[in-house]
């Protein structure tokens, strides 16, 4: 609002010494110590303004990157330790060796990963921190009517020696193979698990994120797949799929956390070196009993504990 150039009656006196009133009453002029005294007073209160400013915000941010399956950790960890500490967090999904790669190279401080590193990635110099554990769900279409599948028959379905849905005990159908990209780790992880040894079928379509492989598998009868236990059911999707039992065992918290459920894996963060500064606390945030019912919510184990009810 624009004041007015005129005093209004009984209006205080001016700091300097002037005095304004209706009809253009004289006003003094300030003296030189009074402009001096003004003068420190304005630089002293626009310093404090500005320490007032910085101090009252963070500027400092933190580099996320890698695993589309840690996502839901590392995206809720980073709006609540922002709402905490006021320090941001940009987090990415560029798969599991693209993080490695960038913390590697000083591009993030932190990278999720939904696999251990390769013996080429242990000369990198990084550091190991265990944030959650997970179980590698087989998936198939709801109108499936397969209940169970082996490691036996898996590795035969996705090295193309079962290609019929028949062969073990569904019906007369094509089975459509969906894998992941190479960077990833969930790829890394079922290869090391299941396929022991036997190379993929590269007959295969190739996605390079879950949710992708999640929405074919949903649309296709005969398409099979394999994503994070906490993908499975989704409130963002408007399809379903449906979680096989692997060796007769279902893919759930117990029996993965006890070691029953035969496709499980470690989720990870890596750090060049030891973390330090703000990277170290939002680690530290992430593996806090804070983060436990957000981590159990994404569909996945707290290293802190083990499965709920035990």
């Amino acid at each position: 609002m624009r004041r007015s150039r005129h005093a209004c009656p009984g209006a205080a006196p001016h700091p300097l010494g002037a005095h304004r009133c209706s009809g253009g009453a004289h006003r003094a002029l300030p003296s030189r110590a009074s402009r001096l005294f003004v003068t420190a007073a304005l630089s002293l209160s626009t310093m404090l303004a500005l320490t007032s400013c910085s101090s009252g915000a963070s500027t400092e941010s933190i580099t996320v990157a890698g695993s589309t399956t840690c996502l839901p950790i590392a995206e809720q960890a980073a709006e609540l330790f922002k709402e905490e500490t006021g320090t941001g967090v940009l987090v990415s999904g560029l798969g599991s060796s693209a993080g490695i790669e960038a913390v590697s190279t000083g591009t993030a401080e932190i990278a999720t990963s939904s696999r251990g590193l390769n013996a080429e990635e242990q000369k990198l110099g990084l550091t190991t921190i265990p944030v959650a554990h997970d179980g590698i769900a087989v998936i198939v279409n709801t109108a499936n009517p397969v209940q169970n599948l082996s490691i036996e028959q898996l590795r035969g379905i996705y090295s193309g020696k079962i290609s019929n849905w028949s062969e073990v005990g569904g019906e007369d159908l094509p089975i459509q193979l969906v894998n992941r990209d190479e960077a990833s780790g969930t790829r890394e992880a079922f290869k090391s698990i299941v396929m022991d040894g036997e190379p993929f079928d590269r007959r295969a379509a190739v996605l390079s994120g879950t949710g992708q492989v999640r929405d074919v598998v949903s649309r296709s009868r005969g398409a099979i797949g394999y994503i994070s236990m906490g993908f499975v059911e989704s409130d963002y999707a408007e399809t379903e799929v449906r979680a096989l039992n692997v060796n007769h065992v279902e893919p759930q918290e117990k029996t993965i956390a006890s070691g029953g459920y035969p496709i499980s894996r470690d989720l990870y963060f890596f750090t060049k070196g030891e973390p330090t500064g703000a990277a170290a606390e939002y680690i530290a945030y992430v593996l806090s009993d804070e983060m436990d019912d957000q981590i159990r919510e994404a569909g996945f184990i707290p290293v802190s504990g083990n499965a709920e009810g035990e």
